[in-house]
């Protein structure tokens, strides 16, 4: 790869936004893909994004705009994809290179629907993306405390430990602090499994439940984590540390958390149609615990929170019953 690689992100929302922040810090020439064109031509014209994270300036001197994936991505050597997992389908169907010799990097934290599989099997499979070359972002990390300059910490994993660094380094700031790990399965779907249980957070919240009972759900969570990708992908990890236990807290208890705010709207009575019309961001816990459960009839791991969050979202049992049953198998 080249001594100063070419970098596309693909996304508009306020992942992505925080991301160009970051990259803009260490990168000259950065490619950025959006659907919208009115967003394109208002970022051209203000300089910042006016729908997500609107404090962030943006340097347009150092950013090429593109509403054409395949003119993005052409000439780009890194592609950090900041699409949510239940569009990132529809994203690509317009996609006319071969991206099988580029560094793909994931800041999804989601399962690509109906096909339910992570993103770094999804690039495998689908567009014959070496594993080695496939890079994961996890946090614990909100765009939000980013666009504040707030310190914050990120885990880049890989197989390759070399792209693992090399993304690190990208994105690395004074308030971003980076380390690296092997751990591609173990960081995704621990991601995917946030989600959910802050959803489970937000709807326990919605429902009066305290923080007494917020730390036990919590614990039982990251326990939850652990047995699923012990048995999806059994290496030693430390579930304890900030990629895996620090990126479910954040999720779980933030004011900034999406999927805690969706849950904690379906805890106080909006049914899962409203709430998503009244949220202006994807939570991906909704499409992911449906994901989770088809992937779990192969490993049939006691999964009981994400079992609970599904009977609410998908089977529209009572939130305030399921989770009464639910505080029965929590210790």
């Amino acid at each position: 790869m080249k001594q100063k690689p070419k970098v596309a992100i693909l996304g508009g929302g306020s992942w992505a936004t925080a991301i160009i922040k970051m990259l803009l810090e260490n990168v000259d020439d950065i490619n950025w893909y959006m659907r919208s064109t009115e967003k394109i031509n208002f970022i051209k014209q203000h300089k910042h994004n006016n729908f997500y994270l609107s404090s962030v300036a943006l340097d347009t001197n150092k950013i090429a705009l593109f509403c054409n994936i395949s003119e993005a991505v052409e000439n780009a050597d890194i592609l950090i994809f900041a699409i949510p997992s239940a569009f990132l389908k529809d994203a690509l169907q317009n996609l006319k290179v071969d991206i099988s010799d580029k560094l793909i990097v994931s800041a999804i934290k989601g399962i690509v629907p109906d096909d339910n599989l992570i993103i770094g099997e999804f690039f495998n499979q689908q567009y014959n993306v070496p594993l080695e070359s496939f890079v994961v972002i996890s946090g614990p990390c909100h765009a939000e405390e980013v666009a504040l300059e707030r310190l914050s910490y990120l885990t880049m994993a890989s197989e390759n430990l070399k792209n693992a660094r090399l993304i690190a380094d990208l994105l690395s700031t004074q308030y971003i602090k980076t380390s690296i790990s092997d751990d591609i399965y173990g960081t995704e779907y621990s991601a995917v499994l946030k989600n959910v249980f802050a959803v489970a957070a937000g709807i326990c919240h919605g429902l009066g439940y305290g923080d007494n009972f917020n730390a036990v759900l919590i614990s039982n969570s990251i326990q939850e984590i652990k047995r699923f990708v012990d048995a999806v992908h059994p290496i030693t990890r430390d579930i304890q540390s900030s990629a895996y236990l620090g990126d479910l807290m954040v999720t779980a208890y933030s004011q900034f958390s999406r999927n805690r705010t969706f849950g904690n709207m379906i805890g106080k009575g909006y049914s899962v149609k409203s709430a998503q019309l009244e949220m202006n961001m994807i939570a991906e816990g909704y499409y992911a615990v449906k994901s989770i459960m088809e992937i779990n009839k192969k490993y049939i791991v006691n999964m009981p929170i994400t079992e609970a969050v599904y009977n609410i979202l998908y089977e529209k049992i009572s939130p305030a019953i399921e989770i009464k049953l639910l505080t029965e198998n929590l210790r």
